[in-house]
C-alpha cells in the first residue's frame, strides 16, 4: 500500500467514528433503554463491517500472489486455495458478535 491509501484509509476510519460517536449521543439523549439495545447493535455492526473489509483487503493481496504462484508450479493448488481461504475465517469470527 502506498502513503495516499493509507491517509485515505485512516481518514475514513477517523470519520465514521465521529459519526459513531454522534449518533450514540443523539441516541442517549432518547433514552437510556434505546441506547443500550443500540450501542450493542452498533458494536456487532462495526466489528463484522470491519471484518469483512480487513478480510477483502488480505484476500486481495494473497490471491494475486497464489495466482502467481500456480502460473509458476501447478502442483501448489492446495497450499494456494487454503490461504486464499483463510482470511475468511477473520469473516466468521468479526461475526461471533451477532450472536452472542
Amino acid at each position: 500500500m502506498n502513503k495516499n491509501t493509507l491517509k485515505k484509509s485512516l481518514r475514513m476510519m477517523i470519520v465514521l467514528g465521529a459519526l459513531v460517536l454522534i449518533a450514540q449521543g443523539a441516541a442517549a439523549a432518547e433514552g437510556e433503554e434505546a441506547t443500550e439495545s443500540w450501542g450493542k447493535d452498533m458494536g456487532a455492526g462495526i466489528a463484522l463491517g470491519l471484518a469483512g473489509l480487513g478480510a477483502g483487503i488480505s484476500q486481495g493481496s494473497i490471491g494475486s500472489a497464489a495466482v502467481g504462484m500456480l502460473a509458476e508450479d501447478s502442483s501448489k493448488f492446495g497450499p494456494a486455495l487454503i490461504f486464499t481461504a483463510l482470511p475468511e475465517s477473520i469473516v466468521i469470527l468479526g461475526a461471533l458478535p451477532l450472536f452472542l
